[in-house]
């Protein structure tokens, strides 16, 4: 399997080299520590899912991308490419990213995600979601006017279908507003105060104000809530937690620095 150039540079860039480090080959005179090379090869095999291992073409192939790279780098310094403003913002952007990388990298493995951690999440996702669901139709239109104009016609015997297949301004309408099963918490605050009020077959008195405009709602059914089990969504309900946690201690960072 032949590296790709951009791969290589992106794996090469992280590797650091020890001064001592024994060369693998020399292009005009500077080395390619074989660290470097060991390091990339480490890499490659064990992203590769078990579709490579560790051979003596492998190491041909990544030792022949390293002395094209070295090669290529040695001809853009000697072209002055690296003193261009723009290559060395580039640069400096690259080295930001790296090392913030690196940073929040150490910070995860010093506070790991536990299986209590795990467990409150998923226990204040099931809060979230209530113990029923509701299955709810709506026609969504852009006016309070049109809104009861639309429950007028449905008193006067039209199809809720109908009407919203010909009026609704929502992705819905082509199913004539049937919005399936779902938590109140996925919607408008005020779409669902109004929707849970509702009797199986219902249909809202006035019209329902939300930040997308004007709705008449009917609801259908309602059930108990499915969650899928914790050992479902470990995987999810971990990175989470991490994410959360990692955007509070970067706002704990910024808050703490002297910003002008």
């Amino acid at each position: 399997m032949m590296l790709k150039p951009a791969r290589l540079l992106a794996l090469s860039a992280l590797v650091a080299v020890p001064a001592f480090a024994q060369n693998v080959a020399t292009v005009n005179g500077k080395g390619i520590p074989a660290s470097r090379l060991d390091a990339i090869v480490k890499a490659e095999v064990a992203q590769s899912q078990g579709r490579l291992s560790d051979t003596p073409q492998l190491r041909a192939q990544v030792k022949q991308a390293l002395i094209a790279r070295e090669v290529m780098v040695q001809e853009a310094d000697k072209q002055g490419y690296g003193n261009k403003p723009e290559v060395k913002a580039a640069m400096d952007n690259a080295r930001q990213s790296i090392v913030i990388n690196a940073l929040l990298a150490d910070w995860v493995k010093k506070n790991p995600v536990t299986d209590a951690d795990i467990k409150a999440e998923y226990d204040n996702f099931k809060k979230s979601m209530g113990d029923t669901e509701y299955r709810a139709r709506h026609i969504l239109v852009p006016t309070e006017q049109e809104a009861k104009d639309l429950i007028a016609k449905i008193k006067s015997g039209s199809k809720f279908e109908d009407l919203a297949k010909a009026h609704s301004k929502d992705g819905s309408a082509a199913q004539g507003g049937d919005l399936d099963f779902a938590s109140p918490s996925m919607y408008d605050q005020n779409f669902s105060a109004a929707m849970v009020a509702l009797k199986k077959g219902e249909v809202t008195a006035a019209p329902v104000k939300s930040q997308f405009g004007w709705h008449v709602i009917k609801l259908e059914d309602t059930r108990a809530t499915k969650l899928p089990s914790l050992d479902e969504v470990k995987q999810q309900a971990a990175q989470s937690v991490q994410q959360r946690r990692l955007a509070q201690y970067r706002e704990s960072l910024v808050k703490k620095a002297k910003i002008q």
